[in-house]
């Protein structure tokens, strides 16, 4: 592996900047639109008698930054040209995903919706690897332009991160299938034009085979948001969905009957280490402005900087950074070469150090910023409280230290699931203390 970045990457870096600086900047500035960024931000994006769901002014806010980066060829980066995009590589994708949030809050890039110019459009890449001809014929444009959403039903009330005990069942009635269960953070329903529900179709509770991935609109007769979820970081778009006797075509099944989990894996695997790079850069963030603002506050007639109480717990911060930085590249870089299920226990430890450094991080600018670091005119306690959920969404710190021990026990094996065909030759295993 070449540490240095392909100059292509660099290149584009800048081509980002400049976009940003001449399309995205004088959107956010105009017409107030500064209030969804600034200390009200929380308010402004928030429908307080909608359930808490984000206004409408956000979102359509939101997606005229979608179509400015669509229309410069931005937004469809990670996907083939045939699709719009750049053929765009995992690490290319970490890297820029590091650099977006690195630049602190704004319209180029805000997490809390999953929203960057540069889209991280995980339903169009499953539609590409798992969807039939006809899926295809009917999503594809839409996913890649970021005018139609999946949302993503896994997760079930009583078995949180434990996918496999599936409570919610479809079985067969003539050529359709009727789906019976309920789904909680069921995230983007709100706007999705389908929701990807995951339902036990045979075998056991625990058996990882045996459970179906199903495309399914939400506005079927028996779809029920119950309620969506208030969290630490308003608004929200977190679902409890019931489906009560819910009918759908065999041709709503999304890649192959009783491999579901498949799709899952593949979906944790390409989002986890985004998520990670996102985490990064908002940690790198957190700690140039502190170092940024120690240089420039001097209580007791001295600066801030010259407190090794405050030097010390920064230059930690900075040097896990770097450690992080090193191990997203080179997993984004085996994910690249070897195929996306190559370096799933590297995914993990990136996902869940990579989560922990930026609550670490924004928790430490607070505290050498003072009282003006714990209100929100500072952005630290927004990135606190947006990123700690990704210490618990889509496979806790825990479940994360599980999987990894997994690999590291013999209790998992390395590679792509059954009925994934890995991209490459399987890599070398790490050497061992």
């Amino acid at each position: 592996m070449d540490f240095a970045l392909p100059t292509e990457l660099t290149d584009y870096l800048a081509e980002l900047d400049a976009f940003i600086e001449a399309e995205i900047v004088p959107l956010e500035q105009i017409d107030d639109n500064i209030r969804f960024f600034d200390h009200r931000r929380e308010d402004a994006r928030t429908d307080w008698e909608r359930g808490g769901l984000p206004t409408r002014e956000w979102e359509e806010l939101l997606g005229e930054a979608r179509r400015r980066a669509d229309a410069a060829g931005h937004f469809r980066y990670p996907f083939p040209a045939e699709f719009g995009g750049r053929d765009g590589s995992n690490l290319g994708m970490a890297v820029i995903r590091e650099h977006l949030a690195s630049k602190g809050l704004g319209l180029h890039c805000d997490l809390q919706n999953e929203h960057a110019i540069v889209g991280n459009n995980i339903g169009l890449l499953l539609m590409l690897a798992y969807g039939s001809e006809e899926q295809k014929s009917e999503w594809v444009d839409g996913l890649a332009d970021g005018t139609k959403f999946f949302a993503f039903g896994i997760t079930e009330p009583e078995h949180g991160s434990d996918a496999t005990h599936m409570e919610t069942v479809a079985v067969r009635d003539g050529s359709d299938w009727v789906i019976t269960g309920e789904k909680t953070w069921n995230t983007g329903i709100h706007v999705a034009h389908r929701d990807i529900v995951f339902a036990r179709t045979s075998g056991e509770a625990g058996q990882a085979e045996g459970i179906t991935a199903f495309l399914v609109d939400p506005r079927a007769e028996g779809f029920t948001v119950e309620e969506y979820l208030w969290t630490f970081n308003m608004p929200t778009d977190h679902a409890h969905i019931t489906l009560r006797d819910v009918r759908v075509p065999d041709s709503a099944v999304f890649g192959a009957e009783g491999e579901g989990l498949q799709v899952v894996q593949h979906f944790f695997n390409e989002n986890r280490i985004r998520q990670a790079a996102s985490s990064l850069g908002a940690a790198q963030y957190c700690v140039d402005r502190a170092v940024e603002f120690a240089n420039e506050r001097a209580p007791f007639g001295k600066k801030l900087s010259t407190n090794q109480a405050i030097q010390f717990p920064l230059v930690d911060l900075h040097t896990r950074c770097a450690m992080v930085r090193a191990l997203i590249r080179e997993t984004a870089w085996k994910m690249d070469t070897y195929g996306p299920f190559a370096a799933s226990q590297e995914v993990s430890m990136c996902n869940y150090q990579a989560n922990r450094l930026c609550c670490d991080a924004a928790d430490t600018a607070m505290q050498v910023f003072g009282g003006r670091g714990y209100s929100r005119h500072e952005p630290f306690e927004h990135i606190y409280r947006h990123h700690r959920r990704y210490r618990i969404t889509e496979g806790a710190d825990e479940i994360q230290q599980r999987r990894i021990a997994g690999y590291l026990f013999g209790f998992m094996k390395s590679g792509a699931p059954k009925g994934v065909r890995p991209s490459g030759p399987p890599p070398a295993p790490a050497p061992r203390a």
